[in-house]
């Protein structure tokens, strides 16, 4: 039976610490499908679609990570897809208390199911989907947080006026880098 696992996120955008968790799980897993969760009221910043395209573009040539998005229970998503296991990441211990909640609440909704933690990369230990939207929105580069198809599709889909724009529109609430 082939030993496979769900990696579920918004990857909204996916960050290079993504991509790490992903590329080592691949040395305990067989097969890793990366689950883009569809979840409108978060605002996300890229079509479900359009992050689906960007990770099938990054892991393109890596025939062992599929790609798909999912809305609903993600244990329902996993039982569909065969598997059983979760991959989660943790950066900090503040990622830790809703981590342990969700995983609980899947255990309680699906008994089979379990979930692996990995820790980042060192040099990915700070990373986080909404720090390299807040960097990016601000002018400020991503080229090392995100590989280059995310960094590519972000300057093409907000452009320096279009991105001025939103911070103007975001005011004081734009941030603070």
């Amino acid at each position: 039976m082939e030993n496979k696992a769900i990696y579920p996120g918004s990857f909204d955008p996916i960050t290079n610490g993504h991509v790490d968790i992903i590329r080592r799980g691949l040395k305990i897993f067989d097969r890793i499908l990366v689950a883009v969760l569809e979840n409108p009221k978060k605002g996300p910043l890229l079509t479900t679609k359009e992050r689906v395209d960007m990770i099938g573009k990054i892991f393109k040539d890596q025939e062992k990570v599929e790609v798909k998005s999912f809305h609903g229970l993600l244990v329902e998503f996993a039982r569909e897809n065969g598997t059983n296991t979760v991959i989660r990441g943790l950066r900090a211990i503040s990622d830790f208390e809703y981590e342990f909640q969700m995983a609980l609440m899947n255990r309680k909704l699906s008994p089979e199911m379990e979930t692996l933690y990995m820790m980042p990369s060192l040099e990915f230990s700070f990373l986080s989907s909404n720090l390299v939207k807040e960097v990016f929105m601000l002018g400020g580069s991503v080229r090392d947080f995100v590989p280059g198809p995310v960094e590519t599709k972000l300057g093409k889909k907000f452009g320096t006026k279009k991105r001025v724009q939103i911070q103007q529109k975001a005011g004081k609430n734009a941030g603070y880098l």
